[in-house]
Order: C-alpha cells, then sequence, then structure tokens
C-alpha cells in the first residue's frame, strides 16, 4: 500500500486543525489524534494509528508541531526578542542580574528534563499507551488533574478582594499597556525559584501519555505551586514553545524521506491548519486565563474520555 492511502486530504484538515487548536488547550493534542479515529472507525481507525510501527500518521502529527511552534513565536515574538536577548547578554557578560537573564536560564532548565525524557520514553509510551482505551482513561484522569488542582489552589489561595485585577493585554497586543503587562509578568516568572520552575516544567513528562494535556498539565502544576491562572498559562505557554519545537524539527527528516511519500501535499495543508488553529488558541486562551478557571476543560476531558470508551468499544 502507497504512503498515499495512508492520509486523505479530509483526514490531513480534520487532524491539523484539531493539532493546532488541543495542543494549547489543556485538552491533549494526541489523546484527540488517537481518540478521533478511533471513533469514527473505518479507514480513519485503520490508517490513522499512531502506535504503529513507521507510522506516517505519528510523523505527520508531531511534524504538525513545527506549525504550532510557529504560532507560538509569532504570537510571542517580543517576548523570545527579550528573552533570547536575555540569554545572550548573561552568556556574553557571564551573569545573571535581569528579569529576562533569569527567565531564560529558567526556561532552558526546566526544559531539560522533559527533553531527555522524549528521547528515552516517547516510543515505548507510545507503542504501549497509544491505544484508545487507554488514552480515554488518561484524557478522563487529566479532567481529574485540573479539577484537583483549581480546588488545591481554592483552598491555600483564597482569592485577595484587594488585589488589583490583570489588564487585558490578549485583546490588543500592539498596545503599551499590553507590552508593559507582559513584561511584568515575565518579571514575576523570573523570581520563581529554580526547583519550582524545574518541577512545573519536569510535569510536562507526563504529557508523553496520550491523553495527558502539556498544557493542563504544567497549568496544573504552576497553580499548586503558588501561581495565578494567567502567569501559570504563560509559564506553561513558554515553555511548550521549545519542546513543541524540537519534536516537530526531529521529525521533519522522516517526513521528507520515504515515510512522506504521497502525503506531502496533505502535510502543508495539514500544518496550515494547524498554525491558523494554534494562533487564534493562544490569542483566546491569553485572554481567557485572565479571569477564568481550568474547570470547563476538566468537564470537556470527563466527558470526552467517557464519550470515546463508549463509540470505541461500540
Amino acid at each position: 500500500m502507497s504512503a498515499s492511502h495512508h492520509l486523505s486530504w479530509l483526514e490531513a484538515s480534520v487532524v491539523g486543525l484539531t493539532q493546532g487548536v488541543s495542543e494549547l488547550f489543556p485538552v491533549s493534542s494526541l489523546g484527540h489524534s488517537v481518540l478521533i479515529p478511533a471513533a469514527i472507525g473505518g479507514s480513519w481507525a485503520r490508517d490513522l494509528n499512531v502506535s504503529a510501527k513507521e507510522s506516517p500518521y505519528l510523523a505527520f502529527i508531531v511534524g504538525l508541531h513545527v506549525a504550532t511552534a510557529a504560532a507560538l513565536l509569532l504570537f510571542f515574538w517580543r517576548d523570545w526578542v527579550r528573552i533570547v536577548g536575555g540569554l545572550i547578554t548573561s552568556i556574553r557578560h557571564r551573569r545573571i542580574r535581569t528579569a529576562d537573564e533569569r527567565l531564560a536560564w529558567l526556561l532552558i532548565l526546566a526544559t531539560i528534563p522533559v527533553g531527555i525524557a522524549g528521547l528515552v520514553l516517547e516510543h515505548a509510551f507510545r507503542t504501549v499507551l497509544a491505544k484508545p482505551n487507554p488514552t480515554a482513561l488518561f484524557l478522563m484522569l487529566n479532567g481529574l488533574i485540573l479539577f484537583a488542582a483549581e480546588r488545591f489552589r481554592r483552598r491555600t489561595q483564597p482569592p485577595d478582594p484587594a488585589a488589583p485585577p490583570h489588564q487585558d493585554g490578549g485583546q490588543h497586543r500592539d498596545g503599551a499597556a499590553a507590552v508593559a503587562e507582559d513584561v511584568r509578568v515575565d518579571t514575576r516568572l523570573a523570581r520563581l525559584p529554580i526547583r519550582r520552575a524545574v518541577l512545573i516544567g519536569s510535569a510536562q513528562i507526563a504529557a508523553l501519555a496520550p491523553g495527558i494535556s502539556r498544557s493542563g498539565i504544567t497549568m496544573a502544576t504552576g497553580l499548586s505551586r503558588g501561581l495565578d491562572h494567567d502567569d501559570a498559562a504563560r509559564f506553561s505557554f513558554l515553555l511548550a514553545t521549545p519542546v513543541i519545537l524540537a519534536a516537530g524539527v526531529l521529525k521533519l527528516p522522516d517526513l521528507s524521506g520515504p515515510l512522506g511519500n504521497g502525503i506531502r501535499g496533505q502535510v502543508v495543508l495539514g500544518s496550515v491548519l494547524s498554525f491558523i488553529g494554534a494562533y487564534l488558541s493562544v490569542r483566546f486562551l491569553s485572554r481567557y486565563f485572565r479571569t477564568n478557571s481550568l474547570r470547563p476543560f476538566g468537564w470537556y476531558c470527563l466527558a470526552a474520555g467517557a464519550v470515546a470508551l463508549v463509540l470505541v468499544n461500540r
């Protein structure tokens, strides 16, 4: 069977858009990439199998990460210019003095554990766990984690009625007020203790299990370690960018080889839709988490996981 039979234009469109959206929402993009084909059944379940050996579908969905990372880089480009500039300054002058310098090193240190774990464990996690039933159960577990994080935060950090509200910089990110608010948030994040930042970053290892959301688990860990929703979401998005980009870049050679034969057009289409979905998602979520919680996503994960269990075992 030729590689072109593994990915139709409709499949590429649905998976590409879904991946771009669900990568940043706390609902697990890999979980959806496993469960949607299994729930539809037929050729979708047969062709779109992440756990299959030498799966062109896996190369496709991981390759989409490049588009997702590009959307994050575009949305946060001013922030990454500051952070990378801080890293360069820190290395040049052998110092860690400014907030940007410290935040750059915190992001590097917090990314190392998941980078190592991904290289060592990704294959084992995918082949053993990337099947519909375990994925649906992990998605439901992801929902429970989101609820637990909200409950823990409410018990340990009751809201302060005297605290000033966050400025809404998400809607008009070109404004000076939005840029100033981003700098204030990054300054707060730069004050995180190294151990706490590494713990939050290390939580991404759990997202190797399909159904566990990378952004969800990092936000939940951040909330449990004293961050508010806005800061936890921003730190999660900053942490995700290098991890998502690296995962996609590592899979690009697969798509340029035999696994990509006959599906490169579909890869381009899926990537464009993934980019659009990711950009709109991070734009929405950057506003949403200024005043809202993880609970709606917890309910979604519980419901989606339960429905998926019924559909894949019908």
